[in-house]
């Protein structure tokens, strides 16, 4: 045994019976080098476990690292050992852990699957669910896809959120199932985006996929400018004069853009509603798939009339697909009838806003205003026994709704077009 050098090592050569050829340095106990029969030669510790078994490492390539490297090498690893860890089976571990992109890809496979729940205790909506793909594809996995996810720490979550916000994944996606989508980042997406991961690593330490806290939690977010527009009176005049000029050529976009004007509907609540969900008697939609799950929505008289306006066909949907059995993709329609009327800058969420804000304008409580919108979650009684909103509830959606019919049809008498079957109104 002597003192592993350049020379004593370069003049090693491979067992000519096909063994493994070993020379041991004498100056660091369990320092050696090995000779495969290949020629291949490569520094390496042996060490004992607390449990006493016998453990090989290997520290480098000769010729990648000098003798007196990988002997540095080898009495750090040994320190380690001295303090009752196991070099060897932690790079085992690694090399097999998981990487942040793996994680996602499980919790999306789980989320299609219907086994993620969202903080109402119900799965995810397809839509949500097609959401927090976009932000994995097009932020989480270009920035930190490849981290071992157990090594993650907030410091690569916190760089993630400052590139997010500062539009380094900015780009045009083309691909299914979306088709193109224009990113653009900023402070509001990388919010939204540490939100999904905090969520993923607690879905997926609660599985052992991960240990350790979460490296989401603590990242500092811009704040993302939280929208509070409204319509004026006079905007929504404008928005009315667009909607009675394009009743011909756009019947099912118009008369979409009135019933979320009406009733305080989301867009995907109004576009996928269903006929089944719809009761004239009991004056509400009863809709059974919303973001808080099933709900009851009071509607006033005016959003009774723009849907017995629209005529019933053979589909079970009140805005029903050109092709196939799903409803309507109306988003793109919508965004344009805005655009027209010179509101480019607001959408049906404004619609939706506005119809809160006259809500409260008229002296309406918040809990009831929460229960036009569907925000409430009401009790077992109510959900179980109730069957049709109370005549308040419906009061006030038809107070709030004539209101703005007012303001749609500049002062005038609402009216409303019946919508004829013509092919391709979608």
């Amino acid at each position: 045994m002597a003192k592993l050098t350049k020379t004593l090592v370069e003049g090693l050569s491979p067992d000519p019976s096909g063994k493994d050829t070993f020379a041991w340095d004498s100056e660091t106990r369990g320092f050696g080098v090995r000779v495969k029969p290949s020629g291949v030669a490569s520094f390496l510790v042996q060490y004992r476990t607390v449990e006493g078994r016998t453990r090989r490492l290997v520290l480098g390539r000769v010729g990648t690292i000098t003798p007196d490297q990988a002997r540095k090498l080898a009495r750090e690893k040994l320190l380690e050992v001295s303090k009752g860890a196991d070099p060897s089976a932690e790079r085992r571990s690694q090399r097999g852990a998981l990487t942040v992109g793996e994680v996602c890809d499980a919790y999306m496979q789980a989320a299609r699957a219907g086994l993620v729940m969202t903080r109402f205790r119900r799965e995810k909506r397809p839509s949500t669910v097609g959401f927090d793909e976009g932000r994995i594809e097009r932020h989480i996995k270009p920035l930190i896809g490849g981290r071992i996810a157990n090594r993650t720490t907030r410091h690569d979550v916190q760089r993630m959120a400052d590139a997010i916000a500062a539009g380094k994944t900015a780009g045009t996606f083309v691909g299914k199932p979306r088709g193109k989508a224009v990113v653009t980042g900023g402070a509001g997406t990388a919010a939204r985006v540490v939100g999904l991961l905090g969520g993923i690593w607690t879905w997926a330490e609660r599985r052992g996929l991960v240990t350790g806290g979460n490296p989401a939690h603590g990242v500092e977010t811009a704040a993302s400018g939280t929208k509070e527009r409204v319509l004026s009176s006079a905007e929504l005049s404008a928005l009315g004069d667009v909607l009675r000029a394009r009743e011909e050529d756009q019947p099912y976009a118009v008369a979409a853009v009135r019933l979320l004007a009406l009733s305080g509907l989301r867009r995907q609540e109004a576009c996928g509603l269903r006929w089944p969900e719809v009761d004239e008697v009991g004056s509400c939609l009863r809709l059974e798939a919303t973001k808080t799950g099933r709900s009851r929505r009071p509607v006033g008289t005016a959003a009774t009339k723009v849907l017995q306006a629209i005529p019933r066909g053979t589909s079970e949907y009140v805005f029903p697909a050109q092709r196939g059995n799903g409803p309507a993709d109306l988003k793109k329609r919508i965004e344009g009838l805005f655009d027209l009327a010179g509101l480019s800058d607001a959408r049906s969420q404004e619609l939706r806003r506005t119809f809160s804000t006259i809500a409260s304008d008229e002296g309406y409580s918040d809990a009831t205003i929460a229960e036009l919108l569907g925000h409430a979650q009401r009790g077992v009684t109510a959900r179980h026994y109730i069957r049709r909103p109370d005549e308040a509830l419906v009061a006030a959606a038809n107070r709030i709704a004539d209101r703005i019919a007012a303001a749609l049809e500049a002062n005038e008498e609402a009216r409303v077009v019946p919508i004829r079957t013509v092919p391709n109104a979608a």
